[in-house]
């Protein structure tokens, strides 16, 4: 089953070529990363106009990972349907203007043995911007990958932590997407994010769940893998849409973060 886009033409340019040029744009203006592979990422899921320069340095920090054909655990929020659990999708291929990307049917189907929370539910998919819009950065830093789609509904990711990182194999790859606080005036969302970032490079699992952030289950999923393996965060950017907008009346948050072995 293919997994059409959703957002192209909102979020992200649909043409190609325009997508392309805005994507290596954006990633150019980005120092070069460690030659290290990070385990982890958090990158922002807003249209890429504003969070796209933050995003950018999540997905540069993964360049290390070009012609390894990675398996990328590609984690985010349900903004649109309500569910109970974890939905991996009943997808084979996702579909961006920028080509196909396969699904890791093999590790989909052992998540989906383990039972609940796992599930394949489409309908949460179909409308959903929060995986998608990271599918373009990774396509131009990457070249060949495949993913493990996790869609967050209504469950406890800090249980959950542990049966995904038992699916985890050497030289995979968790990106997580997350936008930070929501329509707060540009002064108190920067407070209120500091607060989370605080707790997100503590490791602090269950301070995270508690934030403001659209992605805080799955991001506080990560930070309980993270805490349990020794994964150091580290923060790599942080700005408002009002930074790329000007508007500070009613500004959303984004960060990117980078989780690496010791």
């Amino acid at each position: 089953m293919r997994r059409e886009p959703a957002v192209a033409g909102a979020f992200y340019p649909a043409d190609p070529k325009d997508l392309l040029a805005m994507v290596t744009r954006l990633l150019a203006a980005v120092p070069e990363p460690e030659p290290v592979p990070p385990r982890a990422v958090v990158a922002p899921h807003a249209g890429y106009v504003y969070s796209g320069p933050v995003a950018a340095y999540a997905f540069r920090a993964l360049s290390p990972y070009a012609g390894r054909a990675p398996v990328v655990w590609l984690m985010g929020p349900a903004h649109y349907v309500a569910f109970e659990g974890i939905s991996t999708g009943p997808f084979t291929l996702w579909e961006t203007p920028l080509g196909e990307v396969p699904v890791a049917t093999d590790r989909v189907a052992k998540l989906l043995a383990m039972g609940p929370p796992f599930t394949d539910l489409a309908e949460p998919h179909l409308p959903e911007h929060s995986l998608e819009v990271e599918l373009p950065f990774l396509q131009a830093v990457l070249g060949e990958f495949s993913i493990v789609p996790l869609l967050f509904g209504l469950t406890d990711p800090i249980a959950a932590a542990p049966r995904i990182a038992k699916a985890l194999e050497p030289g995979d790859v968790i990106v997580v997407s997350t936008d930070l606080s929501h329509y707060h005036p540009d002064d108190v969302a920067r407070k209120i994010d500091a607060l989370t970032l605080e707790r997100a490079l503590a490791l602090d699992a269950e301070g995270v769940l508690e934030s403001e952030a659209c992605g805080r289950h799955p991001w506080a999923a990560l930070t309980a893998i993270a805490r349990d393996y020794g994964w150091k965060p580290e923060l790599l950017a942080y700005a408002t849409s009002g930074d790329t907008s000007g508007d500070r009346r009613r500004v959303v948050g984004y960060a990117a973060l980078r989780y690496d072995e010791p």
